[in-house]
C-alpha cells in the first residue's frame, strides 16, 4: 500500500527553511521588529545583546526569524564554546566585505582641515572609503575655504564634503563655512578645539581633557597638564595609537564624518 505525507500544503505555499547562525561576537545584524542594527556583544540563554555604532545597548530574545544578516532573515542560536570570533564589521562599525578591492576614486572629495584629522578618518573609516572610492584630502585650516571650494569646481557628479574644527556658533570657522552655499558642497564641523579632543578619554586613560587657558596653543597645553613630553607629533601618535574603533570618538564626530561619507556618494 502506498504512504501519503498527511501535510498536504503545496510546496510552493510552505515557508522557506531560515538559516541558524551562531550569535557570534562582533557579528552585525538587525533585528527584525525593531530595526535596531548592531554587533554582538554578549550571548545568554535564550538572548543577545547588541551595541550600535554610538554604543548603544540592547538585549533580545532569540527567537526564530527574529534578525537579518546582510539584508537576509536568519535565526540566531548560541555560537560553539571557544569557536573564532567572525571579523564581521570594520574599525567603523560597517559590514566588513572580506576580499572587497578599492573601489576607483570618485571625483568628489572630502576636506579636513589637518593632517592628524586625515590620518584618524582613516584609521576608523579608512576600509569604508577604499570600497566607496572617496578620497580624502587635509588643508592647512580653513581661512581660505571659499577660494579652495571654487578652485575644486563642485557639480552634482563631483560633491565635495568638508569637515571642519570647532564649528560652534560666533566662531571664525562658522563665518568662513557661512560663506560656501553651492548645493553641492555640505560644510559640517565638530565642536571641539582640534581633534584631538573627539578621543574619549576613557580610551586614553585620562580623566577628561584638561582646559587650556586662552592666549596658549591648545596642543601644547594639553601635554604640560597631562605631563607628557611637549613633542605634540609624539602625544599624536600616542593618542591615535589608542584609537582601534569606532568606539573610542565622541559621537559628535562620529555623526558628521558619516555624514559626510552618504553626501559624496549619493547618487
Amino acid at each position: 500500500m502506498r504512504s501519503y505525507n498527511p501535510d498536504l500544503t503545496p510546496s510552493w505555499k510552505k515557508p522557506k527553511p531560515v538559516p541558524e547562525v551562531p550569535a557570534d561576537r562582533d557579528l552585525v545584524v538587525e533585528e527584525v521588529a525593531t530595526g535596531f542594527c548592531g554587533a554582538v556583544i554578549r550571548c545568554e540563554a535564550g538572548t543577545v545583546t547588541l551595541e550600535d555604532r554610538f554604543g548603544k545597548h540592547r538585549v533580545f530574545p532569540m527567537e526564530p526569524r527574529g534578525f537579518l544578516l546582510e539584508g537576509r532573515v536568519v535565526t540566531l542560536v548560541r555560537p560553539v564554546t571557544g569557536g573564532p570570533a567572525r571579523p564581521t564589521r570594520t574599525a567603523s562599525g560597517s559590514v566588513a566585505v572580506p576580499g572587497a578591492r578599492a573601489r576607483v576614486a570618485r571625483a568628489g572629495r572630502i576636506y579636513v582641515e589637518g593632517r592628524h584629522d586625515a590620518e584618524l578618518v582613516e584609521r576608523v573609516w579608512g576600509d569604508d572609503l577604499r570600497i566607496e572610492g572617496v578620497v580624502v584630502e587635509y588643508l592647512e585650516g580653513v581661512d581660505d575655504l571659499p577660494a579652495i571650494v571654487a578652485e575644486f569646481g563642485p557639480a552634482p557628479d563631483a560633491r565635495l564634503g568638508v569637515l571642519v574644527d570647532h564649528l560652534v556658533p560666533g566662531s571664525k570657522e562658522s563665518r568662513i563655512a557661512a560663506q560656501v552655499t553651492s548645493p553641492d558642497v555640505l560644510v559640517v564641523g565638530h565642536p571641539y578645539i582640534d581633534v584631538w579632543e573627539a578621543v574619549k578619554p576613557s580610551s586614553l586613560g585620562i580623566p577628561a581633557w584638561p582646559t587650556v587657558p586662552r592666549g596658549q596653543d591648545w596642543k601644547t597645553g594639553v601635554c604640560r597638564a597631562l605631563g607628557w613630553p611637549e613633542n605634540t607629533g609624539a602625544a599624536w601618535q600616542h593618542i591615535l595609537s589608542r584609537v582601534t574603533s569606532y568606539k573610542d570618538l565622541e559621537p559628535a564626530l562620529l555623526g558628521r564624518v558619516e555624514e559626510l561619507i552618504d553626501f559624496v556618494t549619493a547618487p
